[in-house]
């Protein structure tokens, strides 16, 4: 059987973590044979390309296929895309992200695939964006929806949103949680050298968030309440794990409040830096207002670190609310307070949540199960297919 998946670019992030840990897993399923296209993955996010450097030959680049909407780049991805299905005639067509997503699976019906998936790993349409873009994403989805025999969601509220939009059916869905490599992260330590060269002292409390910095992730809130909190818990430091186009502005949020101590920035790291930057955490924060499933919810967690979340699309699913972290109403900056309070003062009740989503997480998240679910569902949808007449 050969899946062929697309992806819009190989950026550093959840989803395309997600690709790379699916296509490399498959590769090892009996009877199966797995490989990657992507477009481009210039830009400040850095790039995961390096993943195929042991396996060039599953990685194949379309230059065409770009994240902004451009027509003519547009067309001539989606006629690449044709051209390549009809030559490789691939059993399944497994597409991600939102671009990729809508040419690949419109590519694959002209080219007759014969078994067409899609994983939702972010909403494409929501109140993060004006009516006119909802328009046209939401026609986008159910134009590429009439040819889409199975979504993948990484979180049931995919499922929620998709089909209040009128896109599929229940049986149309399935959900596999976005596993990683758990082992990492269930042995990251509180490493005191890591701690001093970030600046971070034995006393101090960490409060970390992996986010890009950018709109809809939430850093302004933190920012917000940080002043306050500093000021009644001196002890507190901020550990921002990543970059983007805000990082100047919010560095100067920090000198501009006198919080330059209290705000490290370690800019874009590899992600298998991430899980030694976690270990230094006490607690991880996450107030996103777009996102499918964090994939630094669960990830704090099997390192036992708590957390806490806005109630946005998947984050309920991972922070169960007074079980494995605090979760609030997107927004909730009083609230936000209150739970930064309560965390950085109650160590005992920081390891309870810990402790406790550190079991979740083993039981759901690991890499492997996500490969063995997602193999498993191909053969299902494949015996299906071919009980159905031509």
């Amino acid at each position: 059987m050969r899946v062929t998946h697309v992806i819009t670019r190989l950026i550093v992030g959840g989803a395309q973590e997600n690709t790379i840990a699916s296509v490399l897993g498959l590769q090892g399923k009996p009877g199966l044979e797995a490989r990657l296209i992507s477009g481009p993955s210039p830009g400040p996010e850095g790039s995961l390309e390096s993943c195929f450097a042991g396996s060039p030959q599953l990685l194949t680049h379309l230059p065409d296929l770009v994240r902004p909407i451009h027509p003519w780049k547009d067309y001539l991805a989606w006629r690449n895309l044709v051209r390549m299905f009809r030559a490789e005639s691939p059993d399944i067509v497994h597409t991600h992200s939102g671009k990729a997503g809508v040419l690949g699976r419109l590519a694959a019906a002209r080219a007759g695939v014969p078994l067409i998936v899609h994983t939702i790993h972010g909403p494409s349409f929501g109140p993060f964006q004006g009516a006119a873009a909802n328009g046209v994403f939401r026609h986008a989805e159910r134009r590429a929806a009439r040819v889409t025999h199975h979504f993948v969601t990484v979180a049931d509220a995919m499922k929620e949103q998709y089909l209040a939009a009128g896109i599929g059916k229940p049986e149309h869905y399935t959900r596999i949680f976005s596993g990683f490599p758990l082992e990492p992260f269930l042995s990251a330590t509180n490493d005191p050298v890591l701690r001093t060269r970030w600046g971070i002292g034995p006393d101090d409390i960490v409060v970390g968030k992996i986010a890009r910095l950018f709109k809809l992730k939430g850093h302004d809130d933190l920012f917000d309440i940080a002043p306050a909190l500093v000021r009644e818990r001196p002890k507190v430091k901020f550990l921002l794990v990543g970059d983007g186009p805000w990082r100047e502005r919010l560095e100067k949020r920090a000198r501009d409040a006198g919080l330059e101590k209290h705000f490290i920035f370690t800019g874009l790291v590899p992600p298998a830096e991430v899980p030694r930057l976690v270990g230094i955490m006490d607690l991880l924060v996450h107030l996103s207002l777009r996102e499918g499933l964090p994939r630094a919810l669960p990830q704090a967690l099997a390192a036992a670190r708590p957390v806490v979340a806005y109630d946005c699309d998947g984050a309920r699913e991972v922070c169960l609310d007074g079980e494995t972290g605090i979760l609030l109403r997107p927004g909730d900056v009083n609230g936000l307070m209150a739970a930064m309070k309560r965390l950085v003062d109650d160590g005992a009740l920081r390891r309870r949540l810990g402790q406790r989503g550190q079991e979740f997480v083993r039981e759901r998240f690991p890499v492997e199960r996500m490969v063995d679910d997602l193999y498993a569902l191909y053969m299902k949808l494949t015996a299906q297919r071919r009980m159905i007449p031509a």
